[in-house]
Order: structure tokens, then C-alpha cells, then sequence
């Protein structure tokens, strides 16, 4: 996902070790949208990354081409986003978040923009108001417009075409009928990009019926409504990254924990944000529409130890092992293709197992 959202930030320089860290300033949010695991959660963990803790991952930094800024949380609401901003920028790495934009001000904008941001991301539920606002509880769509727009004003007032901004539309049922109507959407908007999601982490009966994506080689009823997008998209020279809607096994999911991993507000190392989420562990999530039951995974706290100690730990390593022997069975089954064109597809090939808690998540299913 960080690579399919903030890919095109990643292209055009020198390859680093990392491709993206994303670090988690804060787990509190002023919404609470249906599809976050939070929306049942009376055991949420709220807490921000002080600063002097953040300090702490700088070092490290050269060695990562892209930081995000966001976790389970609202970026904006961390009293010290700039500083963070303006710290990253000065070991040369981009830097950005996604947000609601609820709250942004003509002044808070000048000043993200000030410090260096490279990139925003705007999350939306719905094309209408009355879409949007349904899913997404406590976010108004004008009002994300409206933070789009003070961006856009900046941007034209400095003569500057930074930071780049993209759109986030997370597709369930409820919405999956506005699909088509994003990229116009977006047009309108004055945004060049979409990106299109799944939604992933199911802890409830609602959010699992409203998921658009299926398994065991069935098609999903909503295809011509994605294709359909595609299309509107060319026509509006709008870029749209859209999900699978059929699940196949993937020998390395899209968070890539090979060159790509999550520190939480607390400092724990974690491959990915859906291993450390802020609830006790082990936490619930539904997969194949099974209830499951999945332990928190941290290798370690950067904010106490060297993050090459954390890295390369014989626990993490092995973790990284199973995507490494998975991509190897994949490229190999890739390449005898060119032999035998007889063999059945890459997609539909057994790998050998991923780590225990990534077997129960729908990113290992392509998704």
C-alpha cells in the first residue's frame, strides 16, 4: 500500500536501502469512520510521539527514500508536525502524510509548506457530501475541499507546484457506486491522482459485508464499476491506482516489509501498520470470514536501542526470510513460463508459508 499511494515520490533518484518508513505521530482522530478498527474499540491507546523521541529516528533517515507521517491517528493533530517535517527534509528524504484535512488553516498550510513537504494525500469516502460524510463520520467534504483549495492558493501565491497532492478513496459497498464519478471528481478538484483502496483490516460484521473484493477465483460483481472509472480517468488525463478486486496469493504483499516498515507512536519497529495498531494484544480481525485473533509485532523500540540491532535481529530476519524464499519460488515459477508456457500462472502458485501473523491479513491475498 505506502508503495502503491506514494510510489511516483519514490522514482527518479538514487535507490536507498529503505523505501519508505512510515512513523506515527499520534493515534487520536477527530473522526470515526466505519471502516477503521477503532469504530468499536473502547480500548483505544491514545497517545503522540514526543518530539525528543522522534529526534531518535533521524539518524537513520539517509537511508530512506520516502517518511510518511501518519499511523492510526490525524498527522495534523500532533502539536509539532512541522518540526518533524523540517527535521526529516534535512536528512534529504521526502516526506508527507495522508490526512482529513480537518482543521487546516490559510496559516497551517504556509507553514507545512514552509518546512518542505513533498506530498499530502486527501482521504475521502464519497463523491457527495452525503456519501462521504455517512462513511467517514465527523468529516464534512467541503470541507476537505476546502483544505485542498488553501493548498492550491499557497501553492499559486509562492509559485511553487510542491507539495503534490493526490486523493485516497477507500471503496466499500456504500460508496462503490461513485467510484466512476472520481476521477471528475478529482478533476473538479484540481488533483491529478487517485488512488483507489480496498478496505483491508475487517474487525466487524459491517465492514466485512462491506468489502468489494472476493476469493477462489470468482469475479467481483463491481469490476465494470472500477473499469468503468479507468476509462472516465484517460479520458480526464487523471492517474488512478486502483486494488485487485479478486484475491490471488501474493509473494510479497504491497506493504513490502523487505524495504518498507512502521514505527509506532511509542517507538515500536513493526513490518507494517496493521501489526501494531494502538490495542492490547492480541487484537481481533476477520479474514476469509473467519474471526481471528492476531498478537501485536514489534521487533524492537527505536527509541531505546540501535536500529540495527532491531533490523537485524535473528526474529526479524526471519520474518524477512519468508518474503525473500516467497519471491524467490515466484520469480522462479515467472521464468519457466518462458519454457514451458504450459505451467499455470504465478498467481495461482502455492508459495511456502509467510510469517504466522501475516497468513490471517488480506494483503497476502493481493488486496
Amino acid at each position: 500500500m505506502i508503495k502503491k499511494i506514494f510510489g511516483k515520490f519514490l522514482q527518479g533518484r538514487k535507490k536507498k536501502p529503505f523505501s519508505a518508513w512510515q512513523i506515527e505521530l499520534t493515534t487520536r482522530c477527530p473522526l470515526l469512520c466505519k471502516m477503521c478498527i477503532r469504530a468499536e474499540s473502547t480500548e483505544w491507546q491514545f497517545q503522540d510521539m514526543p518530539l525528543e523521541d522522534f529526534k531518535k529516528t533521524l539518524p537513520y533517515l539517509k537511508d530512506v527514500e520516502t517518511v510518511v507521517l501518519e499511523g492510526w491517528g490525524e498527522s495534523l493533530l500532533h502539536k509539532d508536525l512541522s518540526e518533524c517535517i523540517r527535521l526529516v527534509k534535512k536528512e534529504w528524504s521526502q516526506v508527507g502524510f495522508v490526512t482529513s484535512g480537518m482543521g487546516l488553516t490559510k496559516n497551517r498550510v504556509s507553514e507545512l509548506i514552509e518546512v518542505g513537504i513533498d506530498f499530502v494525500g486527501f482521504s475521502i469516502a464519497g463523491t457527495t457530501t452525503e456519501t462521504h460524510d455517512a462513511i467517514r463520520v465527523n468529516s464534512h467534504l467541503p470541507e476537505v475541499l476546502d483544505a485542498i483549495r488553501l493548498f492550491q492558493e499557497e501553492q499559486k501565491r509562492r509559485g511553487i507546484l510542491r507539495p503534490k497532492m493526490h486523493l485516497i478513496f477507500l471503496m466499500v459497498k456504500d460508496n462503490v457506486h461513485e467510484v466512476p464519478s472520481v476521477p471528475s471528481f478529482a478533476k473538479e478538484a484540481g488533483i491529478e491522482e487517485v488512488v483507489i483502496t480496498n478496505i483491508c483490516h475487517t474487525i466487524n460484521l459491517w465492514q466485512e459485508t462491506q468489502r468489494v473484493f472476493v476469493w477462489e477465483n470468482v469475479k467481483s460483481q463491481y469490476e465494470e464499476i472500477v473499469k468503468q472509472a479507468e476509462v472516465n480517468a484517460r479520458k480526464l488525463n487523471i492517474r488512478l491506482k486502483k486494488p485487485d478486486l479478486t484475491a490471488f496469493n501474493v509473494p510479497v504483499c504491497a506493504e513490502n516489509p523487505l524495504r518498507n516498515l512502521y514505527i509506532s507512536a511509542e517507538g515500536e519497529v513493526s513490518p507494517c501498520v496493521y501489526l501494531y495498531p494502538p490495542l492490547p494484544s492480541p487484537f481481533r480481525r476477520i479474514f476469509c470470514e473467519k474471526e481471528y485473533r492476531t498478537d501485536k509485532v514489534s521487533f524492537g523500540n527505536i527509541f531505546k536501542e540501535p536500529f540495527s540491532a532491531i533490523w537485524n535481529s535473528s526474529n526479524y530476519k526471519e520474518f524477512r526470510n519468508r518474503f525473500i524464499e516467497r519471491e524467490k519460488e515466484y520469480k522462479e515459477t515467472y521464468f519457466s513460463l518462458w519454457d514451458s508456457p504450459g505451467l499455470k500462472n504465478p498467481k495461482d502458485n502455492a508459495f511456502s508459508e509467510p510469517p504466522e501473523p501475516c497468513k490471517t491479513c488480506h494483503k497476502i491475498l493481493g488486496i
